[in-house]
């Protein structure tokens, strides 16, 4: 299957420019099965302060995402921060298909530095969602930190990190995006923004890798753009069977 990364820029909490935005952005489909966006996407990374308007606007965010996936005839995933139904702040990754159906995991592992565990609310399970033939581990930017974690069992053919991931610790990004690829013998779709807001500079390093650890496609500046690789699942299952590192794995549980 094909997806598209997203890079782009975020105005800080100004949802309507955002959405109106990556109308623009993503205009005419680009014929990929998939469209990843980044973390907090329609407003901007507030580790503090936006319980607020975050559930009126997470409604209208996942509105938008259920149209802007019936018309790219396609599955659209984002994170956004929301309140549940417990009035409990998530940062909430959302994965929507075509049809309005969704899944959803909520950020694991809240970033403590920046004091997005006072306002959040962690959450306590592992997501893996099968779409055009893939299955999808979901993950959220500071995640990428905790390969426990994301271990694969077995149970997933790609990873995505979504991220606001400051230009300041790019190098991190990078290595780890590769790590997660090779040590889970699977593809890794990390998408991160642009731009700028109150605390950091965001450089975007967006890209697919394989589980070879090789850039299958990304972003070649730290510009907005919509790239789009191609997912080689028979490429995949091969590696795995040729050389099963997976089989040899330790057997813990997180």
């Amino acid at each position: 299957m094909k997806v598209s990364i997203v890079q782009h820029t975020i105005r800080c909490d100004d949802l309507k420019w955002n959405l109106k935005h990556l109308d623009e952005l993503l205009g005419e489909p680009s014929g990929a099965g998939l469209y990843v966006l980044t973390e907090t996407f329609a407003t901007g990374f507030m580790a503090e302060g936006a319980t607020a308007q975050a559930g009126k606007q997470a409604e209208q965010v996942l509105a938008w995402m259920k149209y802007q996936a019936a018309w790219l005839h396609a599955a659209v995933a984002g994170s956004v921060a929301m309140v549940d139904e417990l009035g409990q702040l998530r940062n909430r990754l959302y994965f929507v298909r075509p049809d309005g159906t969704f899944d959803f995991y909520d950020k694991r592992h809240l970033f403590a530095y920046a004091g997005e565990n006072r306002d959040y609310v962690a959450g306590d399970r592992r997501v893996v969602v099968a779409w055009q033939g893939v299955r999808f581990l979901l993950q959220v930017c500071y995640d990428l930190r905790f390969p426990v974690f994301s271990r694969n069992r077995g149970d997933y053919d790609a990873m995505i990190y979504v991220a606001n991931w400051p230009d300041k610790r790019r190098d991190v990004w990078q290595t780890l995006l590769k790590a997660r690829a090779i040590e889970n013998q699977c593809f890794v779709v990390g998408v991160n923004r642009v731009g700028s807001d109150q605390a950091c500079n965001y450089v975007g390093d967006s890209v697919v890798i394989d589980a070879y650890g090789r850039t299958v496609a990304g972003c070649t500046s730290a510009t907005e753009q919509v790239v789009t690789a191609e997912l080689n699942m028979d490429e995949l299952r091969r590696f795995r069977e040729k050389f099963p590192v997976l089989d040899d794995a330790d057997n813990f549980s997180a």
